[in-house]
């Protein structure tokens, strides 16, 4: 996969302008962030190239502004939030090319240790479709190119590949050599016993992640919904669960896989019922416990149950390293919350890597305080899908290689 990067510990950006993409991609409320992991996550990266004396050049996209200017999508409060953290000035340049000669000129009178932020790369319409002269106005502001944008790695966009082939110099960031060495690692080289727990609502999304893992891991944990199209495919009544039945056949290809492979395929053994979803969706819910095999016609199970949660854990605690993706079941309800708050627990009660795959399973495990006990949380959801898959990230790829 040539994991092996360079990193901004291989360089020296002392004197030199560098350009940062980072993950800045943060949710705004009336233009405040709630949510500032990313910030944080991308601190160590600059303050490195702050003390080694570059000239730091910050831009990322946020949101979708579909290639225009839109002000609500304006990359300002993340200047103001930085500068807080950081203890210092980022300055933010605004421009609604991203790119101009007032950027250039701001770029021009920086000194050593300075830091700007650039606006949202995606008011250029060309960010999203790789285009070369977007690529080549980053690309003209910046001896050294720094990826630290994992989030966006399984995307070819201007501002993390394109720009790579205009600056000789293209090194990855700490955050994203955190999530090389963990995932990849993980992927190509774990520590055994490997045990993968996928989740979800859908196995259409997990179709290659799936069947990669079968190859790679020892167990295979299937909850969330896409376990009830894995039991219909074992012949039981799943009532009027979530279920794709295109998928039907490739579920039983992949029992089938896992026997052939002697690899452990664990499905529910029971599941949390109610008859109907919860609406609105944290709202009060009565359920009963049923065995899988038991379903009833009229109902629909919404999470495993305490048999499948003890199973699971039991699985996990067995690991060297765990990866997880997707939660057991409808875990924005307290009371269907349940499976996913003890594999979770279970993950942190452990001493394998436990890593968690991005987005809900990284959402579900600090909601639910157990964060700061995992290993390693994904900055990137579908990037650490991408990465589970076995795909090639063109973000990570673009790098110098050691």
């Amino acid at each position: 996969m040539g994991l092996n990067k360079k990193s901004v510990d291989d360089i020296n950006v002392s004197g030199k302008k560098v350009l940062v993409r980072c993950d800045f991609n943060v949710p705004l409320k009336e233009g405040k962030i709630t949510d500032e992991n990313r910030l944080v996550a991308a601190l160590p990266t600059i303050k490195k190239l702050v003390a080694d004396g570059g000239k730091i050049i910050l831009c990322s996209h946020l949101g979708k502004p579909k290639g225009e200017p839109k002000p609500e999508l304006s990359l300002a409060p993340v200047a103001v939030r930085l500068s807080e953290l950081l203890g210092q000035e980022v300055k933010f340049v605004a421009s609604p090319v991203v790119v101009d000669d007032s950027v250039k000129a701001a770029v021009d009178a920086m000194k050593d240790g300075e830091i700007i932020l650039l606006e949202n790369t995606r008011y250029r319409a060309e960010e999203t479709k790789n285009g070369e002269a977007f690529s080549k106005d980053l690309a003209s502001l910046a001896e050294v190119f720094v990826n630290d944008a994992f989030g966006t790695a399984h995307r070819a966009h201007c501002s993390n590949v394109g720009v790579t082939e205009y600056i000789d110099t293209c090194v990855v960031g700490y955050l994203m050599q955190k999530e090389i060495d963990f995932l990849g690692k993980a992927v190509e080289t774990p520590v055994r016993p490997f045990v993968a727990i996928l989740g979800g609502a859908k196995v259409a999304d997990k179709l290659n992640v799936i069947s990669n893992l079968l190859e790679k891991c020892d167990t295979l944990i299937i909850g969330g919904g896409m376990a009830y199209t894995f039991l219909k495919a074992k012949g039981y009544e799943v009532g009027a669960s979530l279920v794709d039945d295109t998928k039907i056949d490739y579920c039983k290809e992949m029992i089938a896989k896992a026997e052939s492979l002697g690899k452990q395929l664990l499905l529910p053994v029971d599941t949390a019922i109610a008859k109907a979803f919860p609406n609105p969706i944290d709202a009060e819910i009565d359920v009963d416990y049923v065995d899988c095999d038991a379903m009833p016609a009229d109902s629909l199970g919404l999470d495993i149950g305490p048999k499948t949660s003890a199973l699971y854990a039991d699985a996990a605690k067995t690991a060297k390293t765990v990866v997880w993706n997707g939660p057991m079941g409808v875990f924005e309800n307290p009371v269907l919350a349940k499976g996913t708050i003890a594999v979770a627990k279970a993950l942190a009660e452990t001493d394998a890597t436990t890593i968690i795959g991005g987005g809900d399973s990284a959402a579900a495990v600090n909601q639910l305080g157990f964060g700061d006990k995992m290993s390693h949380i994904s900055t990137g959801g579908g990037a650490s899908l991408e990465f589970l898959e076995g795909k090639a990230l063109p973000g990570v790829v673009a790098a110098n290689d050691k």
